[in-house]
């Protein structure tokens, strides 16, 4: 009887520490919520959102086209319908949906349908990728306030939910890589984040976004 009743409390004790652990599990998976936008050069955006607090990390990928698994060449050779986005992956506990909208909105040109700032071409129009009817919610909020702040038209597209595809790892961290380029167009054998502080300064991003929003912007340099 006394053996029955160890067995039996071995038991409860295995079930209850399972039960634990499911609920840290589904806890842990609660404290992360994803937000994908575009926002012209995926380097950028991950660059600006990886420094927020409240961000666990940033994924640059494709999404919105009609090829699965895209390569990089094939999306900006154009044909694909991606766009290059950002997988912004975050604590809501920290830092909000809401927040994160507004700081996108200002961080880009919403108000350019052509591409961002040098970079010219579908894949690098702005839009926002709603996971679900609240975050459609939130970001056409964000837009129209983004709209009356600036008093002009803003033309990202807010859209439903999309498959996401990573870039390939060399894409990845691009902006802090001290992996060095054997070529790059602004220069042979710097390393990645030199080349592409000298391309964010080139490509004017700050500084149309320091035009547009002053102030408001919360990340240029």
């Amino acid at each position: 009887m006394r053996i029955l009743t160890n067995i039996k409390l071995i038991a409860l004790s295995v079930t209850i520490g399972l039960g634990l652990i499911a609920q840290g599990t589904s806890a842990k998976a609660a404290g992360t919520e994803t937000l994908l936008v575009a926002g012209g050069c995926f380097w950028c955006v991950e660059s600006d959102f990886e420094g927020v607090n409240g961000v666990k990390e940033v994924i640059s990928g494709f999404a919105g086209g009609s090829v699965k698994n895209p390569t990089y060449k094939q999306v900006v050779a154009g044909g694909t319908g991606h766009y290059e986005v950002a997988q912004i992956q975050f604590d809501p506990a920290v830092v909000s949906t809401d927040q994160l909208l507004a700081m996108f909105f200002r961080s880009v040109d919403p108000t350019d349908a052509g591409g961002q700032f040098c970079d010219r071409g579908d894949s690098y129009r702005t839009a926002i990728f709603a996971d679900g009817p609240p975050q459609k919610a939130a970001a056409e909020k964000a837009k129209a306030d983004a709209q009356a702040a600036l008093g002009k038209t803003v033309v990202t597209p807010v859209l439903g939910k999309a498959a996401f595809y990573p870039a390939d790892d060399y894409h990845q961290n691009y902006y802090k890589s001290s992996d060095r380029l054997a070529f790059s167009s602004v220069g042979l054998g710097v390393k990645k984040s030199d080349a592409y502080k000298r391309y964010r300064d080139r490509c004017g991003r700050d500084q149309r976004v320091k035009q547009l929003w002053g102030d408001a912007a919360p990340f240029t340099h």
